[in-house]
């Protein structure tokens, strides 16, 4: 499907130079002289390579439409993670490098999206949030102001964040997958 060049958004595919591409980030420029373009960080689907292109509203690109299927964990070996797939219960393996760094994230029995070309796995979408257990962090100090103090907590998988000064050990929190942030405490 044609789109404009200025309508792209992140996260969509594109089929750019005979390659596949997600664009990552985005960035409307309105120069002094010329016509406004759009700045696009734009990362290779197979290999990870990033490319900053610049599309003006003339120019019209191929949008790609990926197949979406719901997968399950079920575990990792070595570079390797095993899905399956829950309407078919065909298992795939799939290199961690399709994940990235989310890969930190993976939890048994999770359920993801994996995007699809012409039949072939080509990226993993994990949930936007996750519930881990903190399992070490400072404890509070009285007196000390909850305005903007955060403090640092590793979680159950090794991840290092940081979190409010109210948050124990032991406790269950949300973290966003996306940038590995706190987001609230985890409901019972």
């Amino acid at each position: 499907m044609k789109i404009n060049g200025n309508t792209i958004r992140p996260g969509n595919v594109i089929d750019h130079q005979g390659r596949l591409w997600v664009a990552v980030k985005i960035q409307h420029t309105q120069p002094g002289k010329g016509g406004a373009y759009l700045q696009v960080e734009l990362k290779d689907i197979r290999n990870g390579t990033k490319l900053n292109e610049r599309f003006r509203s003339s120019e019209n690109v191929e949008r790609v439409r990926l197949e979406e299927k719901p997968f399950q964990f079920l575990y990792a070996e070595e570079d390797m993670i095993t899905f399956m797939d829950v309407k078919t219960y065909d298992q795939i393996n799939l290199p961690k490098s399709a994940i990235g760094e989310g890969v930190i994230f993976l939890q048994d029995e999770m359920q993801v999206l994996i995007n699809c070309y012409e039949g072939e796995p080509i990226s993993v979408q994990l949930p936007s949030t996750v519930s881990l257990v903190i399992q070490e962090t400072e404890p509070v100090m009285k007196g000390q102001t909850a305005a903007a103090s955060y403090k640092p907590a590793i979680l159950e998988n090794g991840l290092r964040i940081m979190v409010p000064p109210h948050i124990q050990k032991g406790e269950r929190i949300v973290v966003n997958t996306e940038d590995s942030s706190y987001v609230e405490r985890a409901r019972s």
